[in-house]
């Protein structure tokens, strides 16, 4: 039985789009309303080839998770903006390799909560929780959060598209620092986040620029990229594994790339950090 906590204010708002309806509905999902499909379609008009860029992301987490699951053996994982589900799931990934594995789901967004609750019943390892990941110490303290992983062992913490929708004004690697410090020893964070590459590639550098305004004047609001030292310091404090921050297609692909990869999959940039 999933564990679920927290009350979702407000409930449901179609008029107002989320980023986790958005990115369901840059994917092709029926789980997003008129509002989300508006952004969308805005964003779409600017860079046709998104949908992949969304993939690619989901890809990182497959092989991520499945590496740490499979190869290092960490049972446990945290993810924070998990999203609405989709064919391969987290849980399923992390437990192919381990059939113990824990992972405790946290959103805020009320239909993502919702599937929680719904779709993952069957499951006694998978608990879900609604939290904001802008309050770390209001997150970990959630009962299902503290209660539901064992704090002594290690734990993988995902921080997948998140980040990018944090404020400067809050200190995105503060932020992180906060959940890192609370993370036990030999601990893993898996982070992806927009990038802005300035100079070191100025065509999707341009294309980066343009997506951006379109995200800020949009009803959402948010979608900041980043550049590249900004989305280092997020790993402050913790060992980033080979391949070190690199776009995600990059990050330990399944063979050789069969061409070059349009500027708009070089706009995220991924990676796997330990803490010591």
């Amino acid at each position: 039985m999933v564990r679920t906590s927290g009350a979702v204010s407000g409930g449901i708002d179609p008029e107002r789009p989320s980023s986790a309806r958005l990115y369901d509905a840059v994917l092709g999902g029926k789980d997003n309303y008129a509002s989300d499909r508006a952004v969308v379609d805005d964003l779409l008009a600017v860079a046709p080839g998104l949908g992949e860029l969304a993939r690619d992301n989901r890809a990182f987490l497959v092989r991520a998770v499945r590496y740490l699951a499979g190869t290092v053996g960490i049972d446990q994982f945290l993810d924070c903006g998990s999203g609405l589900p989709t064919a391969e799931n987290l849980h399923q990934i992390a437990q192919r390799a381990n059939s113990d594995a824990t992972v405790v789901y946290v959103d805020n967004d009320p239909l993502v909560a919702a599937h929680g609750r719904a779709l993952l019943t069957e499951n006694e390892n998978v608990r879900f929780a609604v939290g904001d990941l802008t309050d770390p110490a209001g997150l970990l303290a959630d009962p299902v959060v503290a209660r539901g992983l064992d704090w002594s062992r290690p734990i993988a913490l995902l921080q997948l598209s998140t980040l990018h929708h944090v404020p400067d004004e809050v200190g995105v690697p503060e932020l992180v620092a906060r959940y890192l410090d609370a993370l036990p020893p030999g601990s893993f964070l898996v982070l992806s986040h927009l990038f802005q590459p300035g100079a070191e590639d100025p065509e999707a550098g341009a294309l980066a620029a343009r997506l951006e305004a379109t995200f800020l004047r949009s009803a959402l609001g948010s979608g900041r990229f980043r550049t590249r030292a900004e989305i280092t310091a997020c790993f402050a404090g913790a060992e980033v594994l080979e391949p070190g921050l690199v776009v995600l297609a990059d990050w330990w692909p399944d063979g050789p790339r069969a061409a070059p990869l349009e500027p708009v999959r070089r706009l995220l940039l991924g990676g796997v950090a330990r803490k010591s």
